[in-house]
């Protein structure tokens, strides 16, 4: 495990799975079995930052807080924000897990769904757009209207946005702190691996399926119709689709555009990047001459996309389970709250 720019008190458990288990396929589609029941949300649905669609921001709240409190006061206990992945939601295994994790540690949480994500269908111009700050601004904007000590987790092409978010804004930057999870921060080579033959054969179907879904569903001319239908990678959908949609040329200056990477220098506020040398789905990430001093890296050998699935030699029951399992998903969440206690996020238990 390769750790830089670590704050002294972060001392992360390595991540080492059985042999058996060091497949990236296996991480990386193993965990959504293992993940606990899905917790009990405070649902609370805004605009987004074009006024078009409506959003849902999904909390489960450390203890009861009424609406006439929030709009009276802000509050104290930290937020835990996370950015989810494509077609992700408050549903996602490591959604979930994280929940759990920070409800434990007395921290309030939110998942901020993108457009078109959560069960809300977009009813505007634009869709998922994976360099899209102004709309991470604005839901952080929203949230700081009730809470005063944010902080942000970002996974997959969200933690993409959430890391250009981070070093775009600076000391602007709403969350205080951020950990980004599996993140393309190179989007174009990040592309060019899911072009590999069983990436693609594996992952696309599942990915792609239900974005052509959502598209064939909003209101889209029949040439665009015709042409989505016809797509059979990520890559063209976004030629085709998330592009022009977004006022990009095409996907290459989508991908260009879009990717976290050149920003990272940049950043002002403490940053931790999590990834697997074996993730599927990465293609360039940041090295150390690429990132500034707040950000450290952290870089497994092993643990897929988003996966990080560990094998227990003994049976333990989780509350949040309610059934004994020898796997668990809980390296991910127990690392972020770790980081985020480093840099000062007091628990509350």
């Amino acid at each position: 495990m390769f750790i830089s720019n670590a704050p002294d008190a972060f001392t992360p458990t390595p991540f080492k799975p059985p042999f058996w288990l060091a497949n990236p396929h296996l991480q990386s589609i193993l965990p959504k079995f293992f993940a606990p029941k899905t917790p009990t949300y405070r649902r609370v649905i805004r605009k987004d930052s074009l006024d078009e669609t409506d959003i849902a921001y999904d909390f489960y709240d450390a203890y009861p807080i009424s609406a006439s409190t929030l709009q009276t006061q802000r509050e104290e206990t930290p937020l835990i924000v996370l950015f989810h992945g494509m077609e992700g939601s408050s549903d996602s295994h490591y959604a979930r897990a994280l929940a759990y994790q920070t409800h434990n540690q007395g921290w309030h949480f939110v998942v901020a769904h993108f457009r078109s994500c959560g069960g809300i269908p977009a009813n505007g111009q634009v869709f998922y757009n994976a360099g899209d700050t102004d709309e991470v601004q604005h839901m952080l904007q929203n949230l700081h209207e009730h809470y005063a000590n944010i902080y942000a987790v970002g996974v997959s092409l969200g933690g993409n946005a959430l890391a250009k978010y981070m070093g775009e804004y600076g000391d602007d930057a709403i969350c205080k702190g951020a950990v980004v999870i599996s993140a393309p921060v190179d989007m174009s080579s990040a592309a060019i691996t899911m072009h590999n033959f069983l990436s693609h054969r594996i992952y696309t179907p599942y990915l792609l399926n239900p974005i052509i879904k959502k598209a064939l569903a909003n209101d889209i001319s029949t040439e665009e119709i015709d042409s989505i239908k016809s797509v059979n990678r990520i890559s063209d959908f976004d030629h085709i689709f998330t592009a022009p949609r977004h006022g990009y040329r095409s996907n290459n200056h989508y991908y260009h555009s879009a990717s976290a990477l050149p920003h990272l220098i940049n950043v002002s506020r403490p940053l931790l990047l999590i990834s697997a040398k074996d993730d599927p789905f990465l293609g360039f990430t940041a090295t150390t001459n690429d990132v500034s001093d707040h950000v450290t890296i952290l870089e497994t050998e092993h643990g897929g996309h988003v996966g990080f699935i560990r094998y227990r030699t003994e049976k333990a029951r989780s509350p949040q389970l309610y059934k004994t399992s020898r796997f668990d998903i809980n390296w991910l969440p127990e690392t972020v709250s770790a980081y985020f206690q480093s840099i000062g996020v007091q628990s509350n238990k």
